[in-house]
Parts: structure tokens; C-alpha cells; sequence
């Protein structure tokens, strides 16, 4: 296997998390924001601003995505940027668990799991962004 080939493969896997991850950010989160008084009451204590950013930043995914299947630089600095942009929602998330307000702890998890997927595609995106 040649460098090339395993350096594509690397970013087609990325790019596939990517947009799959957004898709479910998209689907979850929509349920939660649009599915009625059941979705809300599962949610528990959801944090508003919290998951409008992750439902928004879904579709960013999703773009990044697709950019970075397409070689795009720019999706490299879409992947940063959304690292970056989860990174501070997850610090405004942690100001509000800081000052006693409601907050489920799997959304603690669940915004662990978000900054390290989307440092890892950043990585991938844009190494691969500046090796060419």
C-alpha cells in the first residue's frame, strides 16, 4: 500500500465520521428541540444553549464532511473551527454547571465525545490540507 492510498483511505474514514456524526447530531438533537413534551421530558435537564449549538453545528458536520471527501482546504478550517467553537460552548456548559444550574451528566459526555472527535478530524483535515 503506497502513502497515497493510505492517506486517502484516512480521509475518506474521516470525512464519513464526519458527515455521520452530524447526521446524528441533526436527527438527536432536532428530536429533542422539535419532538414534543416526550423528546423534552427524555432529555431531562437539557441545556438550551447548549443544544442549539450542537443541533446547528450538525449540518456544519455534515459540510466539513463532504469537504474534506472532496479535498477542500477549507473544510480543514471548518474542522478547526468547529473544534474550537465546541470547544467554548463546552466551557460556557462548564460556567453553568459552576454556578449550580441544572445539567445532565451525559451531556457532559456527550461534549467530551464531540471536541475529541472533532480534534481528531481537524488533525486529519488538515495535515492532509498541508501536505498538498
Amino acid at each position: 500500500m503506497t502513502a497515497h492510498s493510505s492517506k486517502s483511505w484516512s480521509l475518506r474514514i474521516t470525512a464519513g465520521v464526519a458527515v455521520v456524526f452530524g447526521m446524528l447530531t441533526i436527527i438527536s438533537g432536532g428530536r429533542v428541540l422539535f419532538g414534543g413534551s416526550a423528546a423534552k421530558e427524555a432529555a431531562g435537564d437539557a441545556v438550551p444553549f447548549v443544544l442549539w449549538f450542537n443541533f446547528l453545528s450538525g449540518f456544519l458536520y455534515v459540510l466539513a464532511g463532504i469537504g474534506i471527501a472532496m479535498h477542500q482546504r477549507w473544510a480543514a478550517w471548518t474542522a478547526i473551527g468547529l473544534a474550537a467553537g465546541i470547544a467554548g460552548v463546552f466551557a460556557l456548559f462548564g460556567l453553568h454547571i459552576l454556578q449550580g444550574e441544572a445539567f445532565e451528566m451525559r451531556t457532559v459526555g456527550a461534549m467530551v465525545l464531540r471536541l475529541v472527535v472533532w480534534v481528531v478530524i481537524a488533525v486529519v483535515a488538515f495535515r492532509s490540507a498541508a501536505a498538498n
